[in-house]
């Protein structure tokens, strides 16, 4: 069996600042999904760039933004899936950027910009590994790579599901590498297997048909009051949600689960006291202490985005405010249904009165999960080690969403994320970045996983 971790390692040290360019080009052409500016453009770049890579590329239209397939023939009659989207979160606050969010900009042995780490650095990483290990291999990978890049993942991929559904036959495959994968403090990869669905809603009431002198508050009613009424009815100060029904169908980690989360905490001693620096808290939230901050996870949420009503400038502006907004968003469990979820909302909100309450579903991703003795899982963890030098961390459920579940679903098969972060790339933030060792270790990687897939 040929060893081409060598050859990999040659290749990508000699031809680095290529795909360190090709990052700033792409990451140099705004795609924020949630202000529509620059969708098209970007999803053309994507498909070029699988163009220039010798891949064939076909974008597929959606009710929203473009999905963007290439391929790649292997030799073998194995076909590994690699998700990745081209859009990006808003810049917003400019002032808190050290650089301009879209002119990419290498510091200190990192690359700056918006979209770096989430996740375009990560795409062209995986374009990197694909050049290498052809090239170790004469010219031909050794299995079959079709790269999924969608342009709504930040918008919770409202049409992904459909889109696969459409295209099974298209995307055939035997397991997906996701996006989004992270080195640990102590320098090994973090292998998530599952994330929590989320349910994405605007709530927003209109009392007035405008702005009104407050010397009228005695009779006019504020929306501001209105609004902030609805929304804490929806949690208590326990963090306990208490809209009827919302925990019956959650699922409780397993003993493997509780025992992955004891690992976790037992190698790493110092996470509480390094997330409080980090974040720059006394205490956390529903005052979790201990091993409860990993095995809390498996708890859904309620958070409030944002929330806006009325005159927020200097100084005062006595009115009485005729529109209130709230963004809210729920992290679901393993178990959970986002759309049973959207339901029992607003059947909550009209019990307690709010049917003036408008209540706008703006996203929603199911949660998904993947068995850990799946042999992909193994593929993951078995190459990583040998990459990175130390046994990485599996970790049964993770914060945050994917569309994995409507991949995982629909072709019934195993998801895995590897990626090139680290736990502090600033991902959603001002100063995004990634460092540059986490894009060169981040390529080996995939590319040893390629070519471990196209043998298993």
């Amino acid at each position: 069996m040929k060893d081409n971790t060598h050859a990999v390692k040659i290749f990508i040290d000699t031809h680095l600042e290529r795909y360190l360019d090709e990052v700033c080009e792409l990451c140099a052409q705004p795609s924020v999904s949630a202000q529509n500016w620059g969708m098209t453009e970007c999803g053309q770049l994507v498909e070029d760039l699988i163009r220039r890579h010798g891949g064939g590329a076909e974008t597929y239209d959606t009710p929203r933004n473009p999905v963007v397939v290439g391929r790649f023939a292997g030799h073998s009659d194995r076909t590994l899936l690699l998700y990745n989207h081209y859009d990006v979160q808003p810049v917003e606050p400019l002032e808190l950027w050290t650089n301009p969010p879209f002119e990419p900009t290498r510091r200190d042995g990192k690359i700056f910009g918006r979209g770096t780490k989430d996740d375009k650095g990560e795409w062209i990483a995986r374009l990197a590994a694909i050049d290498a290990l052809r090239a170790a291999y004469g010219g031909t990978l050794p299995c079959s790579v079709i790269c999924v890049v969608e342009g709504d993942e930040e918008m919770s991929s409202p049409h992904i599901r459909e889109f696969v559904r459409q295209h099974q036959a298209l995307l055939g495959c035997e397991g997906a590498i996701w996006e989004g994968g992270d080195i640990g403090r102590d320098g090994y990869p973090i292998v998530p297997l599952g994330v929590r669905g989320i349910l994405e809603v605007e709530l927003s009431v209109r009392t007035l048909s405008h702005d009104a002198h407050s010397g009228n508050a005695h009779i006019l009613p504020n929306a501001a009051w209105r609004l902030l009424w609805a929304v804490s009815a929806l949690k208590g100060p326990d963090e306990t949600v208490r809209i009827p029904g919302f925990y019956e169908r959650v699922q409780t980690p397993s003993e493997q689960d509780l025992a992955y989360f004891t690992s976790l905490w037992e190698a790493n001693p110092a996470l509480a006291a390094q997330l409080k620096n980090l974040y720059d808290v006394r205490s956390f939230a529903g005052g979790r202490t201990g091993e409860d901050l990993l095995r809390s996870v498996f708890s859904p949420t309620c958070n409030i985005q944002g929330i806006g009503s009325g005159y927020q400038g200097s100084g005062s502006k006595t009115i009485v405010p005729s529109v209130a907004t709230a963004k809210i968003d729920f992290r679901l469990v393993p178990g959970q249904d986002p759309e049973d979820i959207a339901e029992k909302l607003r059947s909550y909100l009209d019990r307690l009165g709010f049917r003036d309450v408008d209540m706008t579903v703006m996203g929603w991703m199911g949660p998904a999960r993947t068995d850990p003795a799946d042999p992909l899982v193994r593929i993951v963890t078995d190459t990583a080690a040998a990459i990175y030098g130390g046994s990485p961390a599996l970790v049964p459920l993770i914060g945050g969403s994917s569309p994995g579940y409507a991949f995982a679903d629909t072709l019934g098969i195993p998801v895995v994320t590897a990626g090139i972060g680290y736990w502090d790339n600033r991902p959603h933030a001002p100063n995004e970045h990634f460092r540059i060792e986490d894009f060169i270790q981040g390529t080996r990687h995939l590319a040893a996983i390629l070519d471990a897939f196209s043998r298993s």
